[in-house]
């Protein structure tokens, strides 16, 4: 079995594969103060009646604090001590950002899921917190992307610097002019951030003349897909999938010690 741990700044996954088959996944929000106690899920031990152990587990994290805290908890509960993806690891991409080692490690092994599931040219983008846009052009090359704010954080800021403006949670609007100030401000950042979206894209295909596929994958991947129609495929486990193929692409290509070698 192999564990992948997805350590986002809203929310953790987890996925459990076998082989290549994704068995089962869950999530739980992100609290930076987690003890290794609290991440000993009974859902990681067990998968219906059948008792569940790890060959390996691999993280990817956004939140460098959580990173000992997981360790520990990993290593306790499973025997196994789990590697974060780091920017050695193989993620079949010419990077060709600047510098490399910047490029977010969430970005790279979302450009390199979907380059390697998809074909490419392709644009991997990501609809959580932040919103991330990744190329990958026709020469697996990965000359970076874009970054944008992510819905709830355009809410969020919206109501911290506006004396009146309430925090909501924002849904699809039933139509783009509002009756409310509620619906307003809904309708102000949902379709402003689908205009958004379809802009970046736009430009994006314009830089690289021609039109890559356009996977979504995150939290709102699906509501933003079906307002725009420039988004191909939505992939909600991209970044799994993902944690997956560069583990095992870089283990297997790394140099095997000869005997007697630390």
């Amino acid at each position: 079995m192999f564990l992948a741990i997805d350590i986002g700044n809203s929310l953790i996954k987890f996925g459990i594969f076998e082989s290549s088959a994704l068995i089962d996944k869950f999530s739980i929000p992100t609290e930076r103060d987690y003890s290794p106690d609290e991440l000993l899920f009974g859902r990681l031990h067990k998968n219906g009646s059948r008792f569940l152990t790890y060959d390996a587990v691999a993280v990817s994290s956004v939140v460098p604090e959580l990173d000992e805290t997981f360790r520990k908890a990993l290593t306790a509960s499973f025997n196994v001590i789990p590697c974060f993806i780091d920017h050695s690891y193989d993620f079949g991409l010419k990077i060709k950002y600047k510098p490399a080692s910047a490029a977010g490690i969430d970005r790279l092994i979302n450009a390199s899921a979907a380059a390697e599931k998809y074909g490419v040219p392709v644009i991997a983008c990501s609809f959580g917190t932040a919103t991330t846009f990744d190329v990958v052009n026709a020469n697996t090359e990965y000359p970076g992307g874009a970054i944008a704010p992510g819905l709830r954080v355009l809410s969020h800021a919206l109501h911290l610097k506006t004396a009146k403006l309430p925090e909501i949670n924002i849904t699809e609007p039933e139509k783009v002019i509002g009756s409310t100030t509620e619906s307003s401000i809904s309708s102000g950042i949902f379709f402003g951030y689908i205009g958004m979206v379809e802009g970046i894209l736009t430009r994006m295909f314009a830089e690289l003349s021609l039109r890559p596929k356009v996977i979504a994958t995150g939290g709102l991947a699906a509501t933003v897909a079906g307002k725009c129609s420039l988004i191909g495929i939505v992939d909600e486990n991209l970044t799994l999938d993902g944690i997956r193929k560069i583990t095992e692409r870089t283990d297997r290509n790394r140099p095997t010690k000869r005997t007697g070698e630390r």
